[in-house]
């Protein structure tokens, strides 16, 4: 449709139209046309960040628990900037998502002004297209295509510069309509014919599962593969994401970010099943490699880098996970008889004595028999036991958002995930993503619980994020585990070097009153430093009309 209207005006109903219903943003005086342009337009909701990594962090977690395009707006250079280390992980996560920032007028830029810099340029390396609108008339073809490449497997975040005058200009410009690539594809029939002969053959398979199988709403489909096969399943050793069903008989857990034990858990089997996911990524060096050498691979899902990246796969299939293994099941069952099922059944009873399930009851009885209080103190408490006792406390439906690598390392053994949105997980490494985003992930998700378990570090690198959660009133409880210090990076500096010289690790002297803070963000706070008022306080968190936060106190010894 040709109608006469302003580029800023334009922008927000090109988004619109794209079907973005938040704006995630942090105004400076070049995107003042936006803010202006809103005020035409009171169905685009804007949600205030109070810096630009919380910003996109809100944006990426709205995404991850929606599955829809997203859209965030920062300010020039130094914005963008400071946006980067957010923006990473949710290029890791393969989000799509919009990413805009204010620019100078064009041609003033030659003059260098107060915070100028080449966006584009700058935005690049992280992003699957980086691009500056250089006329009006251009404007709906950059959003449409911004809004296709984002939204297209492999998904990822995309940038665009929008200098001001090409947000003030008014002229009659073709709006044009949005694209979708349709991608619920699925392999010709010779190749899940091949693909069902390949499985079979192999004694002993495994299923590994990535967060595509979280795109693709594939969980039911991944259990029903495994329970066909009776062969069992792990998460990723990237698990960010509910990437399988907890409860099922055949899950096993997440493969960890350790080479040789990952070796090791993965010798027992002939044929590893990817779905949907990278391929043994891991953390940290290690001299073993985590694929052992006679161990067969195939690969099923829509990211086409990810296949042979790193290992070439007996069979890599570009295709939808679920709709693949919709194809796939009935093939499976119809070549392998009755003899498939009753390997299935024979494999089953094979690991349900260490299923997810039992593993689960053991250590949930081990971190009871521990008790409350961490060994060798008189009265601090003990992480393990306030995990279990968090996870126990929560309502069924409760989304739980979790970036706590040292006080929550068992969540994964005890959080069950029973649907896609359940689990949000620090992703690339890059820490401050749980606070804003349990923000983008509420309002995503209207009606449930978020419970955020973040530990302090992390916390002060977006703790901002708190005054957000206020201003929405959003049913998120956040619980800061206070173990005064950068915990893992002791633990690494011990393990790896032999150094208990802690430089640099530590947040104390003066130490932080994280409840204190919050409180005056307009948060609900307090702050917990005995085991027996942990209980009363999360229960109370998690019936509070609006955000709370816990500060609890837990051991931090290496």
């Amino acid at each position: 449709m040709t109608n006469r209207i302003t580029g800023r005006s334009a922008f927000v109903s090109l988004m619109k139209d794209e079907g973005v219903t938040h704006l995630f943003g942090n105004p400076g005086t070049t995107e003042l046309p936006i803010m202006h342009a809103l005020a035409d337009h009171p169905d685009m909701r804007f949600v205030l960040g109070l810096h630009e990594a919380i910003v996109v962090a809100m944006a990426d977690g709205y995404s991850r628990a929606s599955g829809e395009l997203v859209a965030c707006n920062v300010h020039v250079a130094p914005g963008l900037g400071n946006a980067m280390g957010a923006l990473f992980n949710a290029g890791f996560t393969s989000t799509p998502m919009i990413l805009t920032a204010g620019q100078q007028e064009q041609g003033f830029g030659l003059m260098e002004p107060n915070l100028y810099g080449p966006l584009v340029r700058m935005a690049e390396p992280l992003v699957k297209w980086a691009v500056e609108v250089n006329r009006l008339q251009d404007l709906p073809r950059i959003i449409r295509r911004a809004a296709k490449i984002a939204t297209t497997p492999p998904t990822g975040p995309v940038f665009i510069s929008l200098p001001g005058d090409i947000l003030n200009q008014e002229d009659a410009i073709d709006l044009g309509k949005s694209t979708r690539v349709l991608t619920r594809s699925v392999p010709a029939a010779e190749h899940v014919a091949d693909l069902a002969d390949l499985i079979l053959a192999a004694e002993r398979p495994v299923l590994v599962c990535g967060n595509e199988l979280v795109r693709s709403d594939a969980l039911a489909e991944a259990a029903r593969l495994a329970e066909v096969l009776g062969a069992p399943a792990y998460q990723s050793s990237s698990s960010y994401g509910a990437h399988f069903l907890s409860e099922h008989a055949c899950y096993m857990g997440s493969l960890p970010k350790r080479q040789e034990v990952v070796r090791q858990t993965l010798e027992a089997y002939d044929l590893m099943i990817v779905l949907g996911s990278d391929v043994l990524r891991m953390a940290v060096y290690g001299d073993a490699d985590p694929m052992p050498a006679r161990l067969r691979h195939v690969q099923i899902g829509l990211d086409d880098r990810e296949m042979g990246k790193n290992y070439a796969p007996e069979m890599a299939l570009l295709a939808d996970p679920r709709e693949t293994l919709k194809a796939l099941i009935p093939v499976l069952e119809a070549k392998g008889g009755p003899g498939l099922k009753k390997r299935a059944e024979s494999g089953k009873a094979a690991i349900a004595a260490r299923n997810w399930s039992s593993k689960r009851r053991a250590l949930a009885g081990k971190i009871e028999a521990a008790g409350s209080v961490a060994d060798g103190t008189a009265a601090t408490i003990n992480p393990d036991w306030m995990t279990l006792r968090m996870i126990d406390a929560l309502p069924r439906d409760a989304i739980l958002v979790y970036e706590s690598l040292t006080t929550g390392r068992h969540v994964v053994d005890l959080f069950p995930y029973r649907d896609r949105y359940a689990y949000h997980g620090l992703a690339s490494g890059g820490i401050g993503f749980s606070i804003p985003a349990s923000i983008g992930i509420s309002l995503a998700q209207p009606g449930r619980r978020v419970v955020t378990m973040v530990g302090d570090g992390s916390a002060m690198y977006s703790i901002q994020a708190l005054w957000t959660a206020a201003h929405l009133k959003l049913p998120i409880t956040y619980v800061i585990c206070n173990n005064g210090g950068y915990l893992i990076i002791k633990q690494r500096l011990l393990a790896f070097h032999g150094n208990r010289n802690f430089n640099g690790m530590e947040i104390r002297n003066p130490e932080i009153d994280y409840a204190a803070m919050a409180g005056s963000m307009g948060v609900t706070a307090e702050r917990i430093t005995r085991p027996e008022d942990f209980e009363p306080a999360m229960n109370r968190a998690l019936t509070h009309n609006g955000p709370v936060v816990l500060d609890v106190v837990v051991d931090g010894r290496v």
